[in-house]
Formats: C-alpha cells, sequence, structure tokens
C-alpha cells in the first residue's frame, strides 16, 4: 500500500494532532450567539480546513455585507482562546506513534493551515513541538491548502523528496492539498468523512492513527 522508500512522515495539526476543530465550531458558534445570530452546524464544518481569512470571508458572505466580521473574529478568538488555554487534547495514537516512527529514524514535520504563532504555541502546549524536524505554516508559503504549497514546504525542509514522504491528514481539503504535493496520503478523519473524489486520492483511510503504526511495520 505505501511507496518505497518510505524517508519521512509529514502531518496536518489541527483535528489531526490535536483536537481542536471540535473547540473551533464551539467558538464559532458561542460567537454567533453572543451577537443574537446561528451557525449551523453544517456551515461551521464546511470551514474545517480552512485557512483563517478565507473563513473570515464566508462567514461575512454568509451573513450579508452590513456583518461585523472583526467584531465576530474577536469574539471567536477570545472564546476559543479559552477553550485551548483550559486544554489542548492530543489525538488517540499520537505519541505512540510519533515515537515509533522517532524509534526508527524517520524524520516528521508538521504541514498546517495555521499561522506559525498560532501552530507553535498549541504544539509546544501539547508537549509535541520538539518531536518535529520542520514545521511549515500558512506563513511560509504563498497559496493555503488545497494548493500543494505547505506540503511541499515541508518536504523541503526536511530534504526529502515529496513523493517519498507519507502525509496524515483529516480533512478533505488537506488531503487534496497532500496528494497536489506527490505525497503519499492517508486520511484519518475527523469531523467529516472523506468525500468520494477524495478517497480516490487516499493511500487508505484510517479510523486513528493507531492504525498506522501496522502499515508501517510493514513497510519500513
Amino acid at each position: 500500500m505505501l511507496r518505497k522508500p518510505i524517508e519521512a512522515a509529514l502531518f496536518d495539526m489541527d483535528g489531526l494532532l490535536i483536537d481542536t476543530e471540535a473547540v473551533y465550531v464551539e467558538a464559532l458558534q458561542a460567537a454567533a450567539q453572543s451577537l443574537d445570530l446561528e451557525m449551523p452546524l453544517t456551515f461551521c464544518h464546511s470551514m474545517v480546513g480552512i485557512p483563517g481569512k478565507e473563513c473570515d470571508v464566508m462567514i461575512q458572505n454568509f451573513y450579508g455585507a452590513g456583518f461585523r466580521i472583526e467584531e465576530f473574529r474577536m469574539r471567536f478568538s477570545s472564546h476559543a482562546q479559552s477553550l485551548l488555554e483550559a486544554n489542548i487534547p492530543v489525538k488517540p495514537g499520537v505519541v505512540e506513534l510519533l515515537d515509533f516512527l522517532a524509534a526508527r529514524g524517520l524524520p516528521l514535520a508538521v504541514a498546517t493551515s495555521a499561522g506559525r504563532a498560532t501552530a507553535e504555541r498549541h504544539l509546544g502546549r501539547a508537549g509535541l513541538l520538539d518531536r518535529f524536524r520542520a514545521v511549515a505554516t500558512r506563513d511560509d508559503v504563498v497559496h493555503a491548502k488545497p494548493a500543494p504549497d505547505v506540503y511541499l514546504e515541508a518536504a523541503r525542509r526536511l530534504g526529502i523528496a515529496p513523493e517519498r514522504c507519507v502525509a496524515f491528514e483529516d480533512s478533505n481539503v488537506g488531503l487534496t492539498a497532500a496528494h497536489a504535493a506527490g505525497t503519499m496520503p492517508i486520511m484519518v478523519p475527523d469531523i467529516l468523512p472523506p468525500l468520494p473524489e477524495v478517497r480516490d486520492k487516499c493511500i487508505t483511510v484510517l479510523g486513528s492513527l493507531r492504525e498506522a503504526r501496522r502499515l508501517f511495520e510493514a513497510a519500513l
């Protein structure tokens, strides 16, 4: 299932390494409620894997031209920060998989749509930052996911060709980016299942990162 040689592993952050997507959905809905508005869950889910600036445009369009996006963003950030300061939960199987790959000398990198400050803060609070040789963020590239740029940058920082990297993603947008970069993409869905056209781009779809170890045991 995995092409050889496998020389590195690349990881998305939100919804894959750390369980932040549910936090963001909760904060989005809380921010809307504080303005006496409703934000449907389906609309929240449509923003999974989308960079923050693009989400702002989606929200502005959803509520109309007179919507106060700056105030909404401030309220969302306040709710999200409060929730994340209390706890940044690590997804099941993450630590075990990172330990397994590190023990075999595989270099690891993060490829995230988050900004650098956010990525380093969240990974640091989760106790994961030092496990990665490189972190590529939306601040490091011109085009965000679903463009392949951030995965290409993560592979470049490791000095390894993308086609020799396994890439783990939880979102349809992110998996599309990993596939376009030429990596070996594996989806571990968080909130949304893979779309049919995205599933066709996956090496495989796993229930959690715990299942990934079996793939590597057979390939490394």
